[in-house]
């Protein structure tokens, strides 16, 4: 049995959420190991769309769903989600570690207040507490899971000081919410869910030696990890495939292959670098054409040609056994399809992706143009075979093109929102083997 790590190898929105989904049915667990609510995640199953923030979007195919330690938690947010799903006829069998922190009205307020502060200099938060409660758990401060659970009033009252005192002296203002009013209302939603909670890190390894398979589901993307991206326009916890032991508690050991998943092209929200952003009217087009704005936040996404630099980096760090390609339709018809396969920074050519932001806002992308193919291309082949052989010559070539810069193998292609709009190459992965949803 394998177990298989799905990551963005771009800066989040690649179509991981459908991955997960079309792939799920291959596994038994479904397990979600960073990131909070501001992640979104969107699912396509006939004519329902699942929109989620937390919740592991394998859980549409029925698996288990285990949200891990380095998850940090919006307790409403979750519950709220389960109550959809019930809604839709779908149950829900939650892990939820104990050690997971939970976010706060608190640090919602902060994440707020810090972002105007930063003025022009904002980094694109999307104001939903992630990074405060981050910073928390790193200051060791936080409340966590097994808090709340426990009762431990004392351990809040101290933690909403502290938080009142820094909204008050760092920003002049009062904190919105009431001490012992939050905290029941806290309480509450973690004893509705108390059934739920568990050490994440037991469960998947001994569900994995008893030979159950997990799907590992990372949320954002590899360059807004907090160490790797495109520091400072990143997210708070680590999106790379590494995170996966840290955020869950299981060993390295138990991370067999990592699927990156990308789009054929590039987009990002918020601020930030972006060497091959089109500010015209073709990077309106794709925005349009690809329906580019954001799950949680609505925003629309800047969008760009396909930048195999910060490809080639992304499946460097994730260690990227073979990619998964969303959104290939989206480039039908497109003349001339361009990629950037080299960075000119000072009048010299590099392929190294540069850890400053500042010299990658600056660097000039070396295009060049490829084949492209047609809308009606991709419709035949919808209404063949689904082969992968049978894709376009020019979009295998465009793939292979792909596959060379991060030395890595086609794993699956995604042609459409739909599950049937996917096609899996047999014998990549051994963790696709078993993968009977499409």
């Amino acid at each position: 049995m394998t177990n298989l790590v799905t990551v963005g190898l771009q800066w989040g929105d690649e179509g991981k959420g459908k991955v997960v989904d079309c792939l799920a049915g291959g596994f038994d667990i479904v397990a979600r190991f960073q990131g909070g609510s501001n992640a979104g995640h969107t699912v396509v199953v006939g004519d329902t769309t699942y929109k989620f923030r937390i919740m592991p979007s394998g859980v549409v195919q029925g698996k288990t769903a285990v949200i891990g330690n380095g998850v940090v938690v919006d307790l409403d947010v979750l519950i709220h989600e389960i109550e959809q799903l019930a809604r839709s006829g779908i149950p829900v069998d939650l892990v939820l570690s104990e050690r997971a922190h939970i976010i706060t009205p608190l640090q919602i307020q902060v994440d707020g207040l810090i972002d105007e502060a930063r003025g022009k200099n904002r980094v694109g938060t999307t104001r939903r507490g992630i990074g405060p409660t981050y910073g928390d758990k790193i200051l060791r401060s936080g409340v966590r899971m097994i808090d709340l659970l426990n009762g431990d009033e004392d351990r809040w009252n101290a933690f909403f000081e502290y938080q009142r005192g820094r909204v008050e002296r760092l920003f002049g203002s009062s904190v919105e919410c009431h001490p012992h009013r939050t905290w029941l209302r806290l309480r509450q939603m973690a004893m509705t869910l108390r059934d739920s909670v568990a050490d994440t890190g037991e469960f998947l390894v001994n569900a994995t030696d008893s030979g159950k398979k997990v799907l590992f589901e990372g949320a954002q993307g590899t360059l807004l990890d907090i160490d790797h991206g495109t520091y400072p326009f990143v997210t708070s916890s680590n999106c790379v495939a590494a995170a996966a032991s840290v955020g869950t508690g299981v060993p390295p050991s138990f991370l067999h292959d990592v699927l990156g998943v990308c789009k054929a092209y590039t987009t990002r929200v918020g601020a930030g670098p972006f060497p091959t952003e089109l500010s015209d009217e073709m990077g309106e087009e794709l925005r349009e054409r690809g329906g580019e704005r954001g799950t949680v936040t609505g925003r629309a996404r800047r969008c760009g040609w396909l930048d195999l630099v910060a490809l080639r980096y992304a499946s460097r760090v994730n260690g990227v056994t073979a990619l998964a390609v969303t959104k290939v339709d989206v480039l039908a018809g497109i003349r001339p399809l361009r990629v950037c396969v080299a960075y000119r920074i000072n009048g010299e050519e590099t392929t190294r992706f540069p850890a400053d932001s500042r010299v990658l806002a600056r660097v000039e992308p070396v295009l060049e143009d490829v084949e492209g193919w047609t809308p009606e291309e991709i419709e035949d082949w919808r209404s063949s075979s689904k082969a992968y052989d049978d894709l376009p010559g020019g979009l295998r070539e465009y793939l292979a093109l792909m596959a060379h810069h991060t030395r890595s193998r086609i794993a699956l292609v995604s042609t459409g929102p739909a599950r049937r709009d996917t096609v899996v190459v047999e014998g990549v992965l051994s963790s696709l083997t078993d993968a009977s949803a499409l």
